[in-house]
Order: C-alpha cells, then sequence, then structure tokens
C-alpha cells in the first residue's frame, strides 16, 4: 500500500507532524523531489527537530528512510542531519539512497547566490540552497548521479565539462572566482566514500517491498502551488511538488499510489515571493504569526517570517485537485481560537468578475479576495480528542472549508504534539 503525503499550497502545512504520525503505520518513508530548501518541524518524545533532507519517518526504529531519485542530494547535509539526530539521542535511522539521485555540489549553492544579488529586487526569495541551478544541470543533462561517483574515468569527463561552461559564467557574468577541476574530483571522493554505505538500486528494492505488501509513504516537499507547472510560476521551486511525481521521484508504478493525504492549514501562510491573494497585513498579520504554528510562523529552514493570510478557499480546493487528495488533513485550527470572526476567502475578482477558479498567475497577480466572515469559537481547543467535544463554531468552520474544497477532512491537528490530533 502506497500513501502520499503533500501539500495543498505554498507549503509550510504543517506535513512534518502528520507524516511522523503516519510514518509509525508505515515500513519505508520516501523523500521523492526538492532538496534541503525546506523544512520539515517535527516535535515528538525525542525534542523538537527541523529536518530538511531525511524523510520525516527517522523517529521510528521499524523503518526504513529513503532519498529518492528525484531529491536534490546535498551529501555533507544528509551526513550531518543523521549526525545530529544521533547526538541528541535518536536511534541511527536505516537510510537507503537512490543510485540514480543527483549530487547538489558546492557550486549550485554559489551561482544559487550570485544569480539573486545579481537580479537583486527581481529576484525569486530562494533559500540560497543552490536548488534552482542543481535542476537547471540536472535537465541540461550536466549534473552527476550518485552512481557515476564509482566510476573515476566518468566523473572526471564530467567535472571537466562543467567547469568549461560555469567559468564563462562566473568570469563575464559573476566577476567571481573560477572553478577548479582537481578540487572538484577531490570533493567528488569525499562525497563517494560519505555515501557509499547508503547506495541502494531503489527502484528494484521498492518494486520487492510492493510485492510483499510493505506500507510506503511518499512524503512531498512544499505545497502545490510551488509546483514548475501547475503552480504561481516563475515563484515556484524547481521540481514538481506533487504526488504524482511521487512515481518518478521514488521509481514506483503511478497506479501504486492508492491514498494522496494533502495537508490544509486553518489559514494560509508563504514563505518566499509571489502572488498571495489571502494576504493580511501590519498588526493583524503579526498577531497571528506570533500565535501561528509552534513558537510562530517562521521558516524551519530560513527562519525567515512567513507571510500570513485568512483561508483561501479558491487556492486550496485548486490545490487538492491537482494534487488529487482523497482525503486532507487540516492543521493549526487551535492557532485561530482568539477571533471573534474568521474571515474565509472564497472567490476571487480579477477585472471585475468573480471567479471561484484558481487562475494564472499573470490574472493571479490582479485578483482581488472575496471574503465571508465565521464566527469563532473563543476558546483554546488545544487536548480535545472527539471531533463532537469541539465548540459548535469550530465544527462549523471545518464543515465549511470541507463543503468549499470538496475532500472529506479526515484528520484535525489541533496542537503541535504528536497526539494533538483528531480523528473524524
Amino acid at each position: 500500500m502506497v500513501r502520499a503525503i503533500v501539500g495543498a499550497n505554498w507549503g509550510d502545512e504543517g506535513k512534518g507532524k502528520i507524516t511522523d504520525m503516519l510514518a509509525k503505520e508505515s515500513d519505508i518513508i520516501i523523500r521523492f523531489q526538492g532538496g534541503s530548501n525546506a523544512g520539515h518541524t517535527i516535535i515528538n518524545n525525542y525534542g523538537k527537530f527541523a529536518l530538511h533532507l531525511l524523510p520525516s519517518g527517522v523517529f521510528y526504529d521499524h523503518t526504513t528512510s529513503i532519498i529518492g531519485n528525484g531529491v536534490a542530494l546535498n551529501i555533507p547535509y544528509l551526513i550531518n542531519e543523521v549526525q545530529s539526530l544521533v547526538e541528541r539521542g535518536v536511534p541511527k535511522p536505516k537510510i537507503l539512497v537512490s543510485d540514480r539521485a543527483q549530487i547538489l555540489m558546492p557550486y549550485h549553492v554559489l551561482f544559487d547566490t550570485y544569480e539573486e544579488a545579481r537580479l537583486a529586487g527581481k529576484s525569486f526569495g530562494s533559500t540560497k540552497s543552490g536548488i534552482a541551478p542543481f535542476y537547471s544541470d540536472k535537465y541540461a543533462k550536466i549534473g552527476i548521479q550518485v552512481s557515476e561517483l564509482f566510476d573515476d574515468e566518468v566523473i572526471r569527463e564530467k567535472i571537466e565539462r562543467v567547469c568549461e561552461q560555469k567559468n564563462i559564467l562566473l568570469e563575464h557574468l559573476y566577476h567571481k572566482p573560477l572553478l577548479d577541476v582537481e578540487e572538484l574530483l577531490e570533493t567528488c571522493r569525499q562525497y563517494r566514500d560519505m555515501i557509499a554505505p547508503y547506495v541502494c538500486d531503489v527502484s528494484a528494492y521498492l518494486h520487492q517491498a510492493i510485492a510483499e505488501g510493505k506500507t510506503i509513504l511518499l512524503e512531498g516537499q512544499l505545497g502545490s502551488l510551488k509546483d514548475p507547472d501547475h503552480g504561481i510560476y516563475p515563484m515556484v521551486t524547481s521540481s514538481s511538488t506533487l504526488a504524482a511525481y511521487g512515481a518518478i521521484g521514488a521509481g514506483i508504478p503511478p497506479y501504486e499510489i492508492k491514498d494522496i493525504i494533502t495537508v490544509v492549514k486553518a489559514y494560509s501562510s508563504a514563505v518566499g515571493a509571489g502572488a498571495f491573494v489571502s494576504e493580511i497585513f501590519g498588526d493583524e498579520a503579526d498577531e497571528l504569526r506570533r500565535r501561528g504554528g509552534d513558537g510562530g510562523e517562521f521558516g524551519a529552514t530560513t527562519g525567515r517570517p512567513r507571510r500570513m493570510g485568512w483561508f483561501d478557499a479558491v487556492a486550496t480546493r485548486y490545490g487538492c485537485r491537482i494534487q488529487g487528495a482523497t482525503e486532507v488533513a487540516f492543521t493549526v485550527l487551535d492557532v485561530l481560537g482568539y477571533l471573534d470572526e474568521i474571515p474565509v476567502c472564497v472567490g476571487y475578482e480579477v477585472d471585475g468578475q468573480v471567479t471561484k477558479d484558481f487562475p494564472t498567475t499573470v490574472k493571479l497577480e490582479k485578483a482581488k479576495p472575496v471574503y465571508t466572515t465565521l464566527p469563532g469559537w473563543k476558546s483554546d481547543i488545544r487536548g480535545i480528542r472527539k471531533y463532537e467535544d469541539l465548540p459548535e463554531n469550530c465544527r462549523k468552520y471545518i464543515e465549511f472549508v470541507e463543503q468549499e474544497i470538496g475532500v472529506k477532512i479526515t484528520m484535525v491537528s489541533n496542537g503541535p504534539g504528536r497526539d494533538d490530533i483528531i480523528f473524524r
């Protein structure tokens, strides 16, 4: 049985906690795209963790954590992340890395940083983790696969080709120091030794696991609206954030993905630039940010304050549709307990017309939110375990959202802890 867990919006929906919870019942957890550019915050018996490359299942003894071929693999980052878990008393996780995964190189981070600086005010709000240059190289076919690290001849030829191309840009576009072939080959040798114990033919391993009836969880990073095809292009990430890509980024048949749990936040938040129709500002935003998440709404990777907004039913319905959501996990509902009334964005006004369909970015930039206001419940709902014990206005809010997005809300998260969850 393969399930996917993905985000419906801009990322930051609270997937880490839900994945951590579902990982308990899984044998294998797979990261299938993205890199260390986004984080999942998890709070459990070992403490509070921000994971970046490792799947959120690494806290259980019975699980195998996999870095799929679709991931931007930052090797020293991965090794350090494992080390930091062990240092904090977490048993060393069982990890496998696809021999087809591609390696994020130090020069990818440099190019990311240089390009953001060059674009200045017109930048994409990158986390400067090297993600866009990495995927550019992958599709320009000058990326380096894990398996290639183990062939000296192949790797030398590749590095020479990379340096030839990159050094022209470094010299003439960025006016920065040039790359050195021997230095990069030494880096590759170090990377090879670090990653060697974990390398595996992941697709074959998963083929066998599916045949044996193992429970597999695909863990997505970010959310629908950051997808390069279906998101708010160009203010998107560089790998597909959709559950469908899980089949490609892990190497399994698409028909094996039976359940797509899409995580939806009770209000909106976003890190980075781009259209955000239901965004709020000033004191209103500050208060929601301060109360939000666990310890406030700040990026797990960057520490950047997240942009805040009310729940956007237009964006979320679209986000669920494009993911193929079979069920929804609704998170951080407890945060809204302070409000007398809660606005919900139910439509967009674009050029005088009201639409309920999520438009392309050009139109999105002009969209104004159309709000419906619901009464708040004015109480703390943490600790409640039964749906019927929630205040009436709280249940009405959940049911209103459910009706708007058209997908069953099966889980409601009402606190940051592993057990702060209500099953419907």
